[in-house]
């Protein structure tokens, strides 16, 4: 169940391919930039958390059985951390298409290392999608993440992977930790 929001985001934010915008990557986008950037730099946003409740039909699983990717859902007083890209206007016809299964761009501010605020964009699917999987039990989670196998391959190595990227930022994320737990107690 692929729903493509691409036109959706050119419509919302409408860029001319040489704009400079800054894009927050909470996701496969901390481990896998796939795209040109002029800057890369560790941030964090405020006020969300990042869950392992989108389902995944055309990446990390299949539209018979989806994997489970990451979302920001609200969260005042909590902070999400990952890495922020200064890019082109243009880099975003590949983002909207990597993103296209219920992603919406949604504008953001970005608290970069080392102090400085800048204004941005980033992606989140939320529970209005038809691809969102929404909350559910921790073992239930890891179980589906263990077993989905996509075109962009195993959901395993997207945890694992994205897990790696967070602790060589310095950082780690309580919902990635307690899904990892799950997996090594033999889900």
């Amino acid at each position: 169940m692929v729903i493509d929001t691409s036109a959706i985001n050119r419509r919302n934010h409408a860029l001319a391919d040489d704009d400079e915008v800054w894009l927050f990557g909470y996701g496969s986008l901390i481990f896998k930039a796939d795209f040109p950037y002029l800057e890369r730099r560790g941030a964090h946003i405020q006020g969300w958390a990042r869950r392992f409740w989108q389902g995944s039909h055309d990446h990390r699983g299949t539209p018979e059985s989806p994997g489970r990717v990451v979302t920001l859902t609200a969260a005042p007083g909590q902070h999400c951390h990952g890495v922020a890209y200064r890019i082109r206007g243009a880099v975003f016809a590949h983002l909207d298409h990597r993103e296209k299964n219920g992603y919406l761009r949604l504008d953001t501010t970005l608290h970069l290392t080392g102090g400085e605020t800048v204004a941005g964009l980033l992606y989140v699917a939320t529970a209005d999608n038809p691809a969102f999987l929404g909350p559910a039990p921790a073992a239930d989670i890891a179980r589906q993440i263990a077993a989905a196998h996509g075109p962009s391959g195993a959901n395993l190595d997207y945890l694992l992977d994205l897990a790696a990227a967070l602790r060589a930022l310095g950082t780690r994320d309580a919902h990635i930790e307690q899904l990892l737990a799950e997996l090594y107690a033999g889900v």
